[in-house]
Formats: structure tokens, C-alpha cells, sequence
């Protein structure tokens, strides 16, 4: 229970002070003196928040599918002449700017959160499909052959045995994945999603420091927070399924 402790004490100091941004009113109107008003008002902070946080799931869900489908795949007997093209494919996602994946959405999708939606899960899916290759093969091959030869199907030696040995490596792969689209989705507010990047934006418009604070704060706790969660399902990952920890 203790290891859960962390990113539920960050939760709750990121919905308070989410919610509470107006309390500090007088912080930032000392960060801030020449402004009249030095607390971002357009939407709720608890409202970008949350618009912020689901296009993160929404973008690591379908990259995550998506990306250990293709490690999969390419860790199969069948696939494996596909291994070069399926990592060259995640590494364009890569390598691309989000900025220039927007550029290139926009004109067919329109303003709002799809656009982002592109951009996170093609840049968010390296990180995974890398750790899901590398944690698959390096599951020693004996492994794979006694659940084959306990009379498991190739597709329950997966689910049972490669898939629960691999999984640490694997959460550490979206661990790394999902910290980079946290801060990565500000930009969405660029193009009208409703994201925690709205204070920056409007800030740096406006020249006022104290939006940029207010939405830059937010965002580092809300990273810190989700690092802190993977942290933790990691560890309880080792403890249940690690040779260490079953005993």
C-alpha cells in the first residue's frame, strides 16, 4: 500500500491546486505587478486538466496497442523479416516533429484535438515499441519451450509467459512515452484543444508570467504525478511476477 502513497499525495495536490489556483491570487499578482488580472479565467484549470489528461490516455492507449502489436508481430517466427520496417516505422514517428504533424493534420481534420491525437500517438510509440521488442527477446528461449511443452498454445505461452515477463520493460517503455506526450500535448492548445498549454499560450501572447507559471506548474505535477503512478505499478509488477518478489 505504501507505494501508492506518492502518486495518490501528487494526485490530490494537483486537483487542489487545480482547483484552488485563485487562492494564490496574491502570489502572482506580486510575480506579476503590472497586470490587472493574474489568474487565468477562460476555462477552469480542474477543465483543462481533465481535457489534458484524456488526450494523454486516449494517445497512449491506442500508441501502446498499437506498439506492442507490433513487437509482437515482429518478435513471431513469421514476422521477423518485418522487424527493420515496423522499428523504421516508429522511429518516423519519432523523429518527426509534433509541430510538423500538426501543420500536415490540420488541413484535413480541422482545429481541435485531433490533430494532437495524431501527433502524440505517432511520436509516443517508439519508446514502447522499443522496450516491447527488447523485452521480449530477451526471454530466454527455454522459457518459451517448457510452456510449449506444458501444452500451452503459442498464443497462451504470450499471454501467460512472455507478456507478464516482458511487462516490466514494456511499462517502463509507456512510462517514458506518456511523460513526453504530457508535456508534449501543450502544444495542442496551439491549434484550439483545450489543454493545460492554454495559460502558456495566452501568457506568452500577452506577456503575462503569471499564465505561463500557472499552466507550467500544472503541467510538471501532472508529469510528476503520472511518473510517480508508473513508479508504482512497476514495483507491483516486480513483487508479482519478478522470481525476487514471489518470494
Amino acid at each position: 500500500m505504501r507505494v501508492w502513497l506518492p502518486p495518490l499525495v501528487l494526485a490530490a495536490l494537483l486537483c487542489g491546486l487545480s482547483a484552488g489556483m485563485p487562492a494564490l491570487e496574491p502570489f502572482f499578482q506580486w510575480v506579476q505587478p503590472d497586470k490587472q488580472r493574474v489568474i487565468y479565467e477562460r476555462d477552469s484549470f480542474l477543465f483543462l486538466l481533465q481535457n489534458h489528461l484524456l488526450l494523454v490516455v486516449i494517445s497512449a492507449a491506442v500508441g501502446t496497442i498499437a506498439a506492442v502489436a507490433g513487437g509482437v508481430f515482429a518478435t513471431r517466427p513469421s514476422g521477423r523479416d518485418f522487424l527493420p520496417l515496423v522499428s523504421q516505422v516508429a522511429s518516423i514517428g519519432q523523429t518527426f516533429p509534433p509541430v510538423a504533424v500538426l501543420a500536415l493534420a490540420v488541413p484535413v481534420l480541422g482545429f481541435g484535438e485531433a490533430p494532437i491525437l495524431v501527433a502524440l500517438i505517432l511520436y509516443g510509440l517508439l519508446p514502447i515499441l522499443r522496450n516491447t521488442l527488447a523485452g521480449l527477446e530477451s526471454i530466454n528461449p527455454a522459457v518459451r519451450e517448457a510452456g510449449l511443452g506444458m501444452g500451452m498454445s503459442p498464443f497462451q505461452v504470450l499471454l501467460r509467459v512472455e507478456l507478464p515477463l516482458a511487462g516490466r520493460v514494456i511499462l517502463a517503455g509507456i512510462r517514458t512515452s506518456v511523460t513526453i506526450n504530457i508535456a508534449t500535448a501543450a502544444i495542442g492548445s496551439t491549434i484550439g484543444a483545450r489543454t493545460l498549454g492554454d495559460p502558456v499560450i495566452a501568457g506568452l501572447v500577452n506577456g503575462n508570467t503569471a499564465y505561463v507559471l500557472q499552466g507550467a506548474i500544472l503541467i510538471g505535477l501532472l508529469a510528476l504525478t503520472i511518473d510517480s503512478l508508473f513508479e508504482a505499478l512497476e514495483r507491483t509488477w516486480d513483487h508479482r511476477f519478478s522470481p525476487h518478489g514471489a518470494a
